[in-house]
């Protein structure tokens, strides 16, 4: 019989998987607003949840109530309602159906295999090791034994999906178990350009003079060690870009630890200024390619291990000869089968497995999802506004950021020409091909604007 805590984490583990990973929901919020969730109860159709106040329960039960109840009937294959209670709320829940907050269940761990803020064990203990990843992990290791000492800045790249995420929190969680008192700031190129913005525009609304740049600053530049996920969304960001440099440089003169992630070397980002490139390129590069036959198969285990799932050889062998350049596809097999085996009682066989890889495969990136993120990249890369692209607006930023958006629509999807018109207001076939020529003929004539493009392509095609 399984608990409501198991169903939970099943729940957590879809959310991760297909919302986060697909650009559905950010790393960031799911962090704020979903990862504060403890579960509490399930009775008649009626899932509780509790959060600590009340502010974060008015926020969830406004943003992500239709959120979590699509995750439970994925997981579970049934309508539910949602509650969400504050600590105070508590008392109004039979005692006997109450689960521990997470803290507390955790509390037999050793909490040497946990990131704050998150649910996984990410160790270089159960990083699954190979010919593919072997010198990025060497590296990994040597940094987290002796910060800024060995390789600094430490810059990881190679394609999604791969582990390079997985080694960040390694590296974070090693340095924390040895030295306790350190500094550490794990973030991504994101999260940094959002909170460089948020206080940009706080410094222009604030009419009482307050300097709202110092505090941005500071919290970067007191880090004993920095680790940035995702350093490739700089790109195209000038301001971010410029503090970027700055963060840079004062951490490393202070002789900081620095790690970064990509998904391409500093060679293959073009649009970025030389200054930033050769930062890149100062300490040590480390690439990580996909997984051999033997090392898919380890990390199927490693998964199957800690679900307690007990997945047959040939099973195992039928998953890696068919997924082979993503780690978290791999893993996403896993969790379906777990899932299938959970909720409709039928073990893993190849059957379930031929099943649970179409569903990843077919969920990996839903077409709606192609169409906002690609929107969204645009958006931000030339500053207008996503609604403004989709209008009818024609000053000539918008104009010029509609084709380029409808252009690159066309390069990564499968989209016919009146189905892209489709998305910008209703704009007709012929529309489409006359923005496709249009950004062809700036890409010839314009080297600045045809980088900008393929990096944001790079960008789409890498996540």
């Amino acid at each position: 019989m399984y608990s409501f805590f198991d169903v939970w984490k099943a729940v957590l583990e879809y959310i991760q998987t297909e919302y986060i990973e697909n650009n559905r929901l950010s790393r960031i919020a799911y962090n704020l607003w979903i990862d504060i969730l403890s579960p509490v109860s399930l009775e008649e159709g009626v899932v509780t949840l509790s959060v600590n106040t009340v502010f974060q329960k008015k926020t969830v039960q406004e943003q992500y109530s239709k959120l979590l109840r699509d995750a439970f009937y994925e997981v579970m294959g049934f309508d539910v309602t949602i509650e969400i209670v504050s600590e105070d709320g508590l008392s109004e829940v039979p005692s006997s159906t109450r689960l521990m907050p997470r803290a507390k269940l955790r509390a037999g761990d050793d909490n040497e295999d946990f990131i704050e803020n998150g649910g996984f064990k990410y160790t270089f203990s159960s990083f699954i090791v190979g010919p593919s990843n072997k010198f990025a992990h060497a590296a990994c290791v040597s940094v987290a034994q002796n910060p800024a000492q060995t390789y600094n800045p430490l810059f990881l790249y190679g394609d999604s999906g791969l582990g390079k995420t997985h080694l960040l929190y390694s590296i974070f969680n090693e340095i924390k178990r040895r030295r306790p008192n350190t500094k550490i700031i794990y973030t991504n190129a994101e999260q940094f350009g959002a909170e460089l913005i948020e206080a940009l525009q706080k410094n222009k609304q604030d009419h009482s003079f307050t300097d709202h740049i110092a505090p941005f600053k500071e919290k970067y530049r007191s880090a004993d060690v920095l680790l940035m996920d995702d350093i490739q969304f700089i790109i195209g960001k000038p301001q971010t870009e410029e503090e970027f440099f700055h963060t840079f440089d004062y951490l490393y003169q202070a002789g900081k630890q620095i790690v970064f992630t990509s998904d391409r070397p500093p060679k293959d980002m073009a649009s970025l200024t030389e200054r930033v490139r050769n930062r890149f390129e100062m300490g040590l590069l480390a690439d990580i390619q996909p997984p051999d036959f033997e090392t898919r198969v380890a990390i199927i285990r490693r998964k199957s291990d800690a679900l307690e799932l007990d997945m047959p050889n040939e099973v195992c062998e039928f998953v890696a000869n068919r997924l082979k350049s993503n780690i978290r596809q791999l893993e996403g097999v896993v969790k379906k089968i777990q899932a299938y085996k959970l909720f409709e009682g039928q073990a893993p066989s190849l059957l379930t497995a031929q099943n649970a890889i179409r569903d990843v495969l077919n969920s990996d990136q839903p077409i709606s999802v192609t169409v906002e993120k690609i929107i969204s990249e645009v958006a931000k890369t030339f500053n207008v506004a996503v609604e403004d692209i989709r209008s009818k607006k024609r000053n000539s930023e918008v104009t010029e950021a509609r084709q380029i958006a409808m252009y690159i629509l066309r390069e990564t999807t499968q989209l016919s020409q009146k189905a892209i018109g489709a998305e910008f207001s209703g704009r007709d076939h012929t529309t489409v091909i006359y923005a496709i020529s249009t950004v062809k003929d700036l890409m010839a004539t314009d080297q600045h604007k045809k980088r900008l493009i393929q990096d944001i392509i790079k960008n789409i095609r890498g996540n």
